[in-house]
This record gives C-alpha cells, structure tokens and sequence, in this order.
C-alpha cells in the first residue's frame, strides 16, 4: 500500500501545470522562455497574473493532494514522505520529458498538510530572504536550508538525511540561476528588463 501512495504521489506531482496553462493559454512551451523554469515565478513573469495564480494554485495543490493520500487511503505512511514524492515528481515530471520545475510552491503543498510548523518556518525564510536579496532563487534555496535545520528538531522524523539530498537538489536545480549570479547577469525579481519577457495578452502574436 506504502509503495502504491508514493508511487500515485509521484504521478501527482509530475502533473506539469505550468507547461499545460502555457500550451492552453498561449500555445507555448514556457520551458523556452523568461528563466525557462515550469514554475509559478516564471510563469508570471512570461504569461501574467492571471496564469500565474492558476499554475501557483494547482502546484500547491498536487502537494496538499500527495501529502493527504495517507490520510485518504488509511495508511502509516507519513503525510511529508507522500509529499516530498509529489515534489521529486514536479522536478522530475514522467508526463513532462523528466523537465520539471523548481519544487517551491509544491513543497509548501505537501507542508501545509504534512506539518504546519515546518511550513511556517521555510515560508518566512523564503519570503524574507526574497525581499531582501531581490533574489527569487535565493529565497528558494533557503527553503531547503530552513528544513534542514529545523529537521535536527524533529528526532521522531529521521529526516535530516532526506532534507540534505532536498536541500541539494534545491541547489542542482538553481544551478543556472547560481552561475548567473556570479557572472552577474541574474534578474531580480523586481528588475524591469523581466518585462521584456512577458507574452502579448491573446498570444496569438507571439512569434516563438
């Protein structure tokens, strides 16, 4: 049954929101555009408001939907095990070539069902270390670092070797905005040149 929950959590998270909404909405692969990254951030910055609260809504969702699946089917299973599934299955999506996003909003899906604590602790990491650097990558890789340290409170989890592998998969899959930053050429996430990235309302005259 374990086995069954983890594998349904992985096929959940490879549900790729953002390349769908970019297909529907704009007849686009966004995974060639803005940062190239199928997530929520980018999906503003190329698409808008609009597409960007509907990728946002359904990534937090496949993790709230894994992480509940314990809970559903009468299983053991820790909730945060069937999440991080749905996690490993966004960046790593069967139904998207394996080209998946960066975790972020999927993670705080899985958490807010998983362990509200946590949750609380990684988000205001991210969101200050956000605001202060101007850097969404920043932010994001600090969510990693906020749940591994706070996995060494949780002795009942045995966790911190898994938030370890989490924390450098977070790295892995910034390492383009890694090497940008130091060459200098990472945006922020406030930086007017981001705008030129952005898509016609209808997309019909996108040219791509």
């Amino acid at each position: 049954m374990n086995w069954f929950i983890l594998f349904a959590a992985y096929l959940i998270g490879s549900i790729p929101t953002a390349l769908l909404v970019g297909r529907i909405m704009f007849n686009v692969d966004i995974r060639n555009l803005g940062s190239k990254n199928p997530g929520a951030s980018n999906t503003l910055r190329v698409m808008g408001k609009k597409a960007a609260v509907i990728v946002l809504l359904f990534d937090v969702g496949k993790g709230m939907l894994a992480a509940a699946l314990p809970f559903l089917m009468g299983s053991d299973l820790l909730p945060l095990y069937a999440g991080l599934m749905a996690v490993f299955g966004h960046c790593f999506p069967v139904f998207a070539g394996f080209r998946g996003g960066k975790a972020i909003a999927t993670t705080a899906g899985a958490l807010l069902i998983a362990d509200l604590q946590m949750f609380f602790i990684a988000y205001i990491v991210f969101f200050a270390i956000t605001l202060i650097t101007k850097y969404v990558f920043a932010g994001s890789i600090s969510v990693g670092a906020a749940l591994l340290a706070s996995s060494f409170f949780y002795p009942g989890y045995n966790t911190e070797i898994i938030f370890s592998f989490f924390f450098l998969l977070l790295i892995f899959l910034h390492r383009s905005n890694i090497a940008n930053f130091i060459k200098g050429e990472e945006l922020k996430f406030n930086d007017k040149k981001m705008k030129n990235d952005r898509l016609p309302p209808s997309g019909g005259s996108f040219k791509g």
